[in-house]
């Protein structure tokens, strides 16, 4: 193996940031790649050089291995890192690199297509003596009369499984016989989509299981060694949320036999580099393999944090065919690390992902913490990919330190545009399950996400918020004039006049400002649809400065933070945070679709419509289904009546907002 001079990394945003740090640290320049979606994010302009793949779609763009190669080529680059995206587990695609004379960071062709097919895997993984769950394939030809005879084998619950890719797609639980077909199907579509692949194979599901996995590590001269186990049991949809190193539950006892059997899978199938070995463990305390990710995982940071251990470098320095040093076999876990992904997606509507502009996304600094983001304030979150914004990574001596520390970091943070899952994180991280160690992927089946979600500030808090907006705003307007601190806002000889200003946002509601010759101001905050009194203060020693409002409320001071997009004032502070959108005081009327409309959540594809015009339908029947950032999205009938209007047609994209079916009631 020969020295790498320069790297190509074959990925996008925070992973690709996240590999370009630790080579420049290693002094080797890099090539970041791009479509035509991702040119203005942070990872173009940080690596050396750049080449944009054009178009849009993961299929035609990242997940292309001949761009990809060929942008190397170009470039000059002698080495490509697959990321952690499924390149990173396609044979192919490494074989080619070797091809080209490129070094693969990465472990053989041969370990990866080992471990490529699930049902194979779990096979050898048998063999090798590591405890494994009891399944069967689905034969894409199959009828449907033998997928049922599969489920009534296999047993219930049942959960279906891309045998390809990973990240929760491809993947359904089915609890009853009636819905296996239409769940077998919907995974299939899915797999294709996401991993170009719909083989699923059917597993004994079991009930909530806490979700374990180990990262090992070997190098080519035969060595594998364990680096702990990470606790990745919060889930929704199957894809991990909040993840944690070392796991609360897992004894030094478990924690060896864990090790033990993470290392035999990998020496089964002679690895090279950096690898994830995952099992699932029921209330028992007995584990069973899952899967083996040939590659570095989204979670890896709170291995690094509880190690100290910086494991893409490693991975740079096994692929140059470095030996594992010494201090990666004497390992040892110090404190804890727990890792929150947020999202940018809508938890009351059931995680459904959204996109578009995010205004500003900044945190707090706090001991201990890590940002790893593929954002910055002014990116446009697009509908092509995974909507993740940022892992939000806190280090502390104790999980309890590092849980309340990252709860606080989240609460704190200022989060503008798109809407997050912010509130369902902290929420979470100080919840009494959370906190005494006894969480399982059944998390969010016993504990409604919704509640979980609801925003953390509360209708007082909102109310001041507005009257702080508006506040903002008229001293700021006051300010630029010539006179500036010279004249109280809306001055006149028999004393200042009202201005009143109406805002929507998570309430309708209208402001009004009297300012005193004393430079105070009497603030009243009314209930925009009934007018009902919210709330009444007065508000002295005004200061403002860029971006931020300083002032008394009553007898409480409190500084403000102010941020000012278009209509939208983004307001923050120690009681919460609120976004208001000032309406204007001479609307243009507005056309309104037809009742009964059911409008697109999210911009996306259509990709199954059942709807036709004057068709009976039922509440709950699925008339179109979605296909955005990965995944589908079905759009149900709310209740009993027949479609009127169908004016999307298969294949068509859509924006959010899109009307897609009409469906009169009661009929």
């Amino acid at each position: 193996m020969k020295p790498i001079q320069k790297l190509l990394i074959a990925n996008r945003g925070e992973i690709a940031r996240r590999v370009m740090r630790a080579a420049h640290d290693l002094g080797i320049a890099t090539v970041a790649v791009y479509s035509d979606a991702d040119a203005a994010l942070p990872h173009v302009r940080e690596a050396g050089e750049a080449v944009r793949l054009r178009g849009n779609a993961p299929t035609d763009t990242y997940l292309r291995g001949d761009l990809i190669i060929a942008a190397a080529v170009a470039t000059g680059a002698d080495a490509i890192h697959p990321g952690y995206g499924f390149l990173s587990e396609n044979a192919e695609f490494a074989r080619d690199c070797a091809a080209n004379g490129l070094t693969f960071v990465g472990p053989s062709p041969d370990s990866i297509d080992r471990m490529g097919s699930k049902v194979a895997a779990k096979e050898l993984m048998a063999g090798a003596g590591v405890p494994v769950l009891p399944g069967l394939t689905i034969d894409p030809d199959a009828a449907a009369s033998a997928i049922i005879e599969h489920g009534v084998s296999i047993g219930y619950p049942i959960l279906v499984k891309a045998a390809f890719g990973g990240g929760g797609r491809g993947m359904r639980v089915v609890r009853v016989a009636a819905d296996l077909l239409d769940s077998v199907a919907s995974a299939q579509r899915e797999a294709t989509a996401a991993f170009g692949d719909g083989l699923v194979f059917l597993e004994r599901y079991v009930e909530a299981p806490r979700h374990i996995e180990v990262q090992v590590f070997g190098d080519a001269h035969g060595d594998v060694v364990h680096l702990f186990e990470r606790e990745c049991s919060i889930q929704r949809r199957h894809q991990k949320v909040i993840e944690e190193a070392p796991s609360p539950i897992v004894t030094p006892e478990i924690r060896d036999r864990l090790g033990a059997a993470a290392v035999a899978a990998a020496r089964a199938i002679d690895y090279v580099g950096a690898g994830t070995v995952e099992f699932v463990m029921d209330q028992d305390g007995e584990f069973f393999f899952l899967e083996m990710n040939t590659r570095l995982q989204v979670e890896h940071p709170v291995t690094e944090c509880i190690t100290g251990i910086d494991l893409v470098q490693l991975q740079l320095r096994v692929a140059q065919g470095e030996a594992v040093p010494v201090e990666v076999r004497d390992a040892t876990i110090s404190g804890h690390a727990i890792e929150a992904r947020l999202y940018a997606e809508d938890v009351p509507a059931g995680f459904l992902p959204m996109s578009g502009p995010l205004h500003r996304m900044e945190f707090p600094a706090v001991s201990g913490l890590r940002i790893d983001c593929g954002f910055e304030s002014g990116n446009v979150v697009s509908t092509f990919y995974d909507a993740m914004l940022a892992k939000v990574i806190v280090w502390a001596p104790t999980r309890d330190a590092a849980a309340t520390a990252l709860g606080g970091v989240l609460e704190r943070a200022q989060l503008h545009g798109v809407t997050t899952n912010r509130d369902v994180l902290v929420s979470t991280l100080r919840h009494a399950e959370f906190r005494s160690g006894l969480t399982d992927t059944a998390f969010f089946e016993r504990n409604d996400p919704t509640v979980l979600g609801a925003s953390h500030t509360n209708a007082a808090a909102h109310s001041v918020h507005a009257a702080v907006a508006a506040l903002y705003a008229v001293v700021h307007d006051a300010r630029r004039s010539p006179l500036g601190d010279a004249i109280v806002p809306a001055f006149r000889n028999l004393g200042a006049q009202s201005q009143l200003v109406g805002y929507e946002g998570d309430a309708a509601l209208q402001v009004s400002l009297a300012f005193r010759r004393d430079g105070g101001c009497d603030v009243v905050v009314v209930d925009g649809s009934d007018s009902e009194l919210l709330a009444t203060f007065t508000a002295t020693d005004i200061a403002l400065s860029d971006g931020q409002l300083t002032c008394d409320f009553d007898t409480v001071r409190r500084t403000y933070s102010v941020h000012v997009v278009g209509a939208t004032s983004y307001v923050d502070s120690a009681i919460g945070h609120t976004a208001v959108r000032e309406l204007p005081r001479f609307p243009i009327p507005q056309t309104h679709a037809s009742v009964g409309s059911l409008r697109s959540p999210l911009p996306g594809s259509v990709v199954q419509l059942h709807a036709t015009i004057d068709t009976q339908v039922g509440a709950g029947d699925v008339l179109v289904v979605l296909e955005a950032m990965k995944m589908e999205h079905a759009i149900r009938a709310p209740y009993d009546g027949i479609i009127t209007s169908v004016p999307v047609s298969l294949g068509q994209q859509v924006e959010t907002g899109t009307v897609l079916v009409v469906v009169e009631a009661g009929r």
